[in-house]
């Protein structure tokens, strides 16, 4: 991410897609923008995480950065469990959520240990540090048909036969039958497609490749849009991206998540889902239709099975629904 020059001495990270400041690093002091710089890299080049991952980490750090400036410290030898606790306590105050509260927590552990790898902290004291425990939320989802409707909506839409509406049935098709994240997808070069096994080769977090297999629909779906769309929106530029925006660049996120809410729309009574709750959709209908904890664990790309295991709740609350109304006694 490229950085300059604060007006305190210390630098400000701008974010590469938006050229704009991120939050919190323009106020520090050298020291602390030093090392919240240092950080950053460190996520960046030795972790390997997302550039999303890496933002996130980077603005709760460098809240916690500010408020241990705010509380008379300019270097990251001073901090504290004190001061981590009382940027907690702070941000309860404002009423921010278990969920925000928790990952804040870890991000100031992780920093912190970082910094005591780094030598810029004599002892951990973000390993002290406890956070509330998060009461995850249960996703919404489209249930089968709502699921099948969506996939309608976008079929009829192709019969424009402009490219943009190609894509976007496959983009919702393959959403919706591999589970994989719209950021993934959007990643996909045109050699990730393997038509023959009906697999994607999918680049995850953390820079964690895996293959993901995808059913006859999806297949059908990429293979117009191959054919038809994307030859009439590449440009010499446009290299191996698999999916491309109108311009002929690589198909930006945003501009996928508009397309599902925008199609979902025409769904009477689906709830007002982005291309996330396609994924939580299609772990759920996974689940109900037999297929085993792990293996949707290793669809879905995430690194403990206790993530996978809120889509068995999702499933759980369907079947006592089903069986309030069907069952004659219950």
């Amino acid at each position: 991410m490229p950085v300059s020059v604060g007006a305190r001495g210390g630098t400000v990270e701008t974010d590469p897609d938006t050229g704009r400041a991120i939050s919190g690093a323009g106020s520090l002091p050298a020291g602390l923008a030093v090392a919240l710089d240092g950080f950053t890299r460190h996520l960046r080049a030795e972790r390997g995480l997302s550039p999303h991952s890496v933002r996130a980490y980077h603005g709760d750090v460098a809240g916690l950065l500010e408020h241990a400036r705010r509380m008379g410290h300019d270097t990251v030898a001073t901090l504290d469990l004190r001061v981590l606790r009382s940027w907690l306590a702070a941000q309860s105050t404002r009423g921010r959520a278990r969920t925000t509260l928790a990952r804040r927590a870890a991000a100031a552990r992780t920093f912190t240990a970082w910094a005591v790898r780094d030598g810029l902290l004599a002892s951990d004291c973000g390993a002290l540090l406890s956070s509330p425990r998060s009461r995850p939320a249960l996703p919404a989802v489209l249930d089968r048909a709502e699921a099948a409707a969506l996939l309608d909506v976008a079929t009829v839409a192709t019969d424009d036969a402009e490219p943009e509406s190609i894509r976007d049935l496959a983009v919702l098709e393959v959403l919706y039958a591999s589970g994989i994240r719209v950021g993934e997808l959007c990643g996909l070069d045109l050699d990730d497609i393997d038509d023959g096994r009906r697999v994607l080769r999918v680049m995850g977090k953390g820079s964690k490749e895996r293959t993901v297999p995808i059913g006859l629909p999806a297949v059908r779906a990429l293979d117009r849009w191959l054919a038809e769309g994307r030859p009439r929106l590449a440009r010499p530029g446009s290299g191996p991206a698999a999916f491309l925006g109108s311009r002929g660049g690589r198909l930006d996120p945003r501009t996928a998540r508009r397309a599902v809410h925008r199609l979902l729309s025409h769904v009477p009574g689906a709830p007002d889902l982005g291309p996330h709750g396609l994924r939580h959709s299609a772990a759920t209908h996974l689940l109900e239709g037999g297929a085993d904890l792990r293996s949707v664990q290793e669809l879905l790309g995430h690194a403990t099975l206790a993530t996978t295991q809120i889509y068995t709740h999702v499933s759980v609350d369907r079947l006592k629904a089903t069986y309030d109304q069907a069952h004659p006694r219950a």
